[in-house]
Parts: C-alpha cells; sequence; structure tokens
C-alpha cells in the first residue's frame, strides 16, 4: 500500500468504542493521508457523548443519523451511501471502514471491485466475512496494547494476560511455512517483504501483534522452523531479510 494516497476514514460511531481513536488515527496514517474523516451515528444517544471531545481533536466530522426506526440500523445505510459517493468523486485512492459489523461486507466487496484499497479495523469479535472482503483487517485490541503505558505493558506481560493475544497455532504455522515456498527461489530462500505481502493476501487479518509481536521477523525467529538470513541492499542502508523452511 502507498504510504500518499488518499484515505476516505468512515467510522461505525455505534459499533466502535472511542478509548483508542488516537492510536487508530496514527495506525491508518501508515497506509495513506486520511483526507476524509467522518463518523456516523445517533448524536442524541448518550452513549456517543465520549466520542464528542475527541472528534475536534482528530478532525472528524460528525454525521448524525437519526434511528427513525427500531431494529434498523440506519447509521449503516448513512455510511454506505456516503462512501459510494465518495467512490465516483474519485478524491481517494482507498477506504478504511471502521466498524465490527458484517453488514458492511457487500461495501467492502463493491469497492475492491472499483479497484480501491479496503482498510478494515474492528473488534475480535468481526464476522469472518467482512474480514475477508477487506484487503487488510486490524483488530482494535492491537492498538489498545499500543496505547497502553509501559507501566501497564510490564504488568501485563508479567500476569501473562492472553486474552489480547493470539497463539502461533500449527494453522498459523502452517499458513507461514506455504507462503514461504509460495515465493521461494530455487534455494528455497524467500524475501520477507514478499512473504509478508502474499500473508495479507490469504489472510487479511494477518498481524504480527495479533501474536505479541511488533514485526514478522521475530514472530518468525520466535517459531524455530525457519532459517533467517541478512544481505546486503545494494539500494539502501537497510539489509534484506530472507528466510526459507527448515524442513
Amino acid at each position: 500500500m502507498e504510504q500518499d494516497q488518499n484515505l476516505a476514514v468512515l467510522i461505525d460511531g455505534d459499533n466502535i468504542p472511542s478509548a483508542y481513536v488516537k492510536e487508530m488515527m496514527a495506525e491508518i496514517s501508515k497506509y495513506g493521508n486520511p483526507t476524509i474523516k467522518r463518523i456516523y451515528g445517533d448524536w442524541t444517544k448518550p452513549i456517543l457523548a465520549k466520542w464528542k471531545n475527541l472528534l475536534l481533536q482528530n478532525a472528524i466530522t460528525p454525521i448524525q443519523q437519526y434511528s427513525y426506526t427500531t431494529g434498523k440500523n440506519a447509521t449503516d445505510s448513512a455510511m454506505i451511501i456516503d462512501a459510494m459517493d465518495i467512490l465516483y468523486s474519485h478524491k481517494v485512492n482507498g477506504f478504511c471502514l471502521v466498524s465490527s459489523d458484517s453488514d458492511f461486507t457487500r461495501l467492502a466487496t463493491r469497492l475492491r471491485e472499483a479497484g480501491v484499497v479496503v482498510i478494515g479495523i474492528g473488534e475480535k469479535k468481526t464476522p469472518n466475512p467482512f474480514i475477508v472482503a477487506c484487503d487488510k483487517f486490524i483488530y482494535i485490541e492491537i492498538l489498545k496494547n499500543q496505547g497502553d503505558d509501559s507501566e501497564s505493558a510490564v504488568k501485563r506481560k508479567s500476569t501473562k494476560e492472553e486474552a489480547d493475544v493470539d497463539k502461533i497455532t500449527p494453522p498459523v504455522i502452517k499458513l507461514i511455512s506455504s507462503t514461504i515456498s509460495d515465493v521461494a527461489d530455487e534455494e528455497g530462500w524467500a524475501f520477507l517483504g514478499d512473504v509478508g505481502n502474499l500473508l495479507q493476501k490469504k489472510q487479511p487479518n494477518f498481524d504480527s501483534r495479533n501474536y505479541g509481536f511488533a514485526k514478522l521477523t521475530p514472530l518468525i525467529k520466535s517459531i524455530g522452523l525457519y532459517e533467517i538470513e541478512q544481505r546486503e541492499n545494494q539500494k539502501g542502508r537497510f539489509k534484506l531479510i530472507y528466510v526459507r523452511n527448515l524442513q
């Protein structure tokens, strides 16, 4: 994903907690320039009160959407209509849909069909159909951990809380190993950047941070089933990292 691309950030205020909006916007900036930032909800409801102070701080435009009918989610409809209007305006190259609601699955699919990048952000309870409809999906729980102060982080690590950290299971190892094989040369070596890109395509919610690692390299090292080699980069100061399966 190009960092200079323009993104439209559309937030489902009824479905996303406000506590980590700062970390969320910082994460989004890694993937592009959020030129449009809107949040949808019924602002007459007390439940959205926590968002109000954060909107000015993060230059997010609130969109009022009254709930006219009980049991119907008017916020979803408003977001979908706006997304299509923005798409046809050709002002952005990608969208960031912030919600844990599977109702946005078709929207994500439609936007990708139009050739734009779709990044999803939501809680781990997000249904899989919405996750796989995005190019990349990021869990808010990851951003929550990044937003903790150092004392809290140390405490969490020392008590070994596992609620926010996924275990590295055999299926995860199989996914990594097969992906290395998919992009490896004749000697079995694969450029780690290519491995990471293909992992993302295979599984949009794959993120080393889900397993407690800031980057893919330490995650792979922790598994102990791969050989890692650093090579000189003729075009830059950073060394290139290659990996291959030991078995």
